[in-house]
């Protein structure tokens, strides 16, 4: 975007609300140091740039416009502003690589690690200068600094509490430490410059910022934003985090970084996995995961709402559409049903009757079946129950039955089609297991519309602009062409189907290729177990689970356990820790919505196979040592 006006246009701001607002840390969150988690694309980058002041002030400047009206509610909620006044003064600060080269420097680790830091501390205080004057609505005199109680002694090591005096030390420090950081030949420890080794330490000495506001002196708490700080050494993160979490420390401070930057316990969420440094989640820092702690459908439901609104701010701008008036994502997209054509349905119905009488099902049962299908389908809400579905259905039924009769003790006398112990019913599981099989035997769409589109990013916004962006391509081209611009659930499927093709073929994380191939092996076994003719599992399966006490027993700081990390972080699997079925606890390992959509998989939730730990093991190949 080459201004903010462009920016605000297109921003959603559902993340505030999503993972800030509803937050029980919330009051603590800018005092408190907050680590923000979530996987490549969740949206920490635009979360963090949507909050700094100087986009604040500009929604600020003009709350007529509907956009800045929604924009600044949600910030209100998240707590970045107060009665409709600024609260924070917020900078990000992107942790780039120079940072990280700090860590190869030939001195002791606690020399290293206060170089960075005040590196940091330097170019946040810069940041906050130019973002406070950025819309030129106050210079620098116009910005006071408010020390914290009894520190007044440490001021002149920050340059005093005048805006003048912080930018003068901060440049002072940025200049003497970039010098010893890009240097050809790092200067021995007793030459270092002074400004690079005397006390600097603003995050402890400052509490508030004052500036006027409308004609009024209000006082802001100041923020910082580390963006990627995954970035940094292993190691010299932990010793970042160490530094920034003294409890003392009253100046915001949120540390954005992604899941493989976390221990393989805490990706896989092991009981027992302590924090770092004995601080308390909670009381001593913040966790907030841009992405479902939990299987709950009201998190798809939040996500969904997120995906349509970032889908209709972004459709504006495709100019073919914008000049036809086609800016609705779900019009674009729309979640009719395909439907069979008269050849396909005879096909299908011959198929059924072909399956009863090789099961040698009678008449009055047939009849029976037919009666339970037809009337689930006369009261679901679902529009997708034409009578390929019912076909399919009543076939999934014929053979669950032969299935149950065939376990059944034998009667003394000989019954024609007995009745089953367990009696058959027609509900939504068996319909979305019929529309898996007609997939997998007749190419019948599987998924398609923008429900769809939210399961198979799996909460991830960069997942679901990537989908949404290959199908609005398409549309763009239809537009050009001049024929209709809805796009049939045939073609949405072949987008996406191949979209997430490309997703997986373009990994390339460390173990990607394991990874790749373990979720291949999962997807190949789940299809498998999903087209079999009585559908065991309705829906079909997408998942593999272990027992939870066999995954507690495994030390997880091995390659398995790093290689399970790394799958998760990047979107190819998730976990659900003590999910119960069957009076056991499962571990279920779920492959995410862009394998599902190339192994034509439902994105139901629950369908697993049981399994061992050494069979994830064998699947991930022999150890790259």
């Amino acid at each position: 975007m080459r201004d903010d006006e462009s920016f605000l246009s297109i921003v959603s701001p559902t993340p505030l609300t999503t993972f800030l607002a509803t937050n029980k840390h919330k009051d603590d969150m800018f005092e408190v140091p907050v680590r923000i988690i979530g996987a490549p694309g969740s949206g920490k980058t635009m979360l963090a740039t949507f909050a700094e002041f100087r986009i604040v002030e500009t929604i600020l400047k003009d709350v007529t416009n509907a956009t800045n009206r929604d924009l600044a509610a949600s910030l209100g909620q998240a707590g970045f502003l107060q009665q409709g006044r600024p609260r924070v003064a917020a900078v990000r600060v992107p942790m780039e690589s120079e940072y990280r080269d700090f860590w190869e420097l030939p001195y002791d680790p606690a020399t290293k690690t206060k170089l960075a830091f005040w590196l940091v501390q330097a170019r946040t205080m810069l940041g906050l200068l130019r973002n406070l004057t950025a819309n030129r609505t106050r210079d620098l005199d116009g910005i006071e600094f408010v020390p914290r109680a009894d520190y007044e002694a440490h001021l002149e090591q920050i340059g005093g509490l005048s805006a003048r005096g912080i930018r003068e030390r901060a440049l002072a420090v940025q200049r003497a430490i970039y010098s010893v950081g890009a240097g050809l030949r790092p200067p021995k420890i007793e030459n270092l410059p002074k400004d690079a080794t005397a006390p600097y330490a603003p995050f402890d000495a400052i509490h508030r910022i004052r500036i006027e506001w409308q004609g009024k002196m209000i006082e802001l708490n100041p923020l910082v934003m580390l963006d990627d700080v995954h970035a940094l050494h292993h190691d010299q993160l932990e010793a970042m985090f160490e530094t920034l979490s003294h409890r003392e420390m009253r100046f915001g401070r949120w540390m954005m970084m992604r899941l493989d930057a976390l221990s393989p316990g805490a990706v896989l969420r092991s009981v027992g996995e302590q924090p770092t440094h004995n601080r308390a989640k909670g009381r001593d820092f913040v966790d907030i995961r841009m992405q479902a702690e939990t299987r709950k459908e009201s998190a798809r439901r939040q996500f969904g709402r997120m995906a349509r609104d970032m889908a209709n701010r972004y459709l504006p701008l495709v100019e073919a559409l914008r000049n036809r008036n086609a800016t609705d994502v779900d019009r674009l997209l729309p979640s009719e049903p395909p439907r069979f054509a008269a050849g396909q349905l005879r096909k299908l119905e011959e198929q059924v009757d072909r399956d009863q009488a090789r099961l040698e099902i009678g008449a009055s049962r047939r009849k029976e079946v037919d009666d339970l299908v037809d009337g689930y389908i006369q009261r679901t809400r679902s529009f997708d129950g034409g009578p390929e579905v019912a076909l399919a259905m009543k076939r999934i039924l014929l053979h669950r039955y032969a299935i149950r009769i065939a376990r059944s003790t034998p009667s003394l006398f000989e019954e024609l089609d007995p009745d089953p112990k367990v009696p058959l019913k027609a509900d939504a599981d068996i319909a979305h297991g019929a529309r898996l099989h007609l997939h997998h035997e007749f190419a019948r769409p599987l998924h398609y519309g923008v429900d769809e589109i939210c399961s198979a990013s799996n909460e991830n916004a960069e997942v679901f602009l990537q989908f949404a962006g290959a199908l609005v391509a398409s549309i763009e081209t239809r537009a050009i062409r001049n024929v209709a611009l809805p796009l049939p659930a045939k073609d949405q499927q072949t987008i996406l189907a191949s979209k997430a093709k490309a997703i997986m073929d373009a990994w390339a994380f460390p173990h990607a290729g394991r990874v790749r191939a373990m979720v291949d092996a999962i997807g190949r076994e789940c299809v498998a177990e999903s087209v079999l003719p009585n559908a065991p599992l309705g829906a079909g399966a997408n998942a593999v689970a272990v027992l939870e006490e066999e995954l507690l027993a495994v030390p997880l700081d091995d390659e398995f356990g790093t290689i399970l990390k790394y799958a998760i972080a990047n979107g190819a699997i998730t976990i659900e820790r003590d999910y119960g079925q069957g009076g056991k606890k499962w571990a279920l390992i779920e492959l995410t919505g862009t394998v599902s959509l190339v192994h034509g998989l439902t994105f139901n939730r629950g369908g697993f196979l049981p399994k061992k730990i050494d069979y994830l093991r064998n699947l991930m190949g022999p150890s790259d040592a």
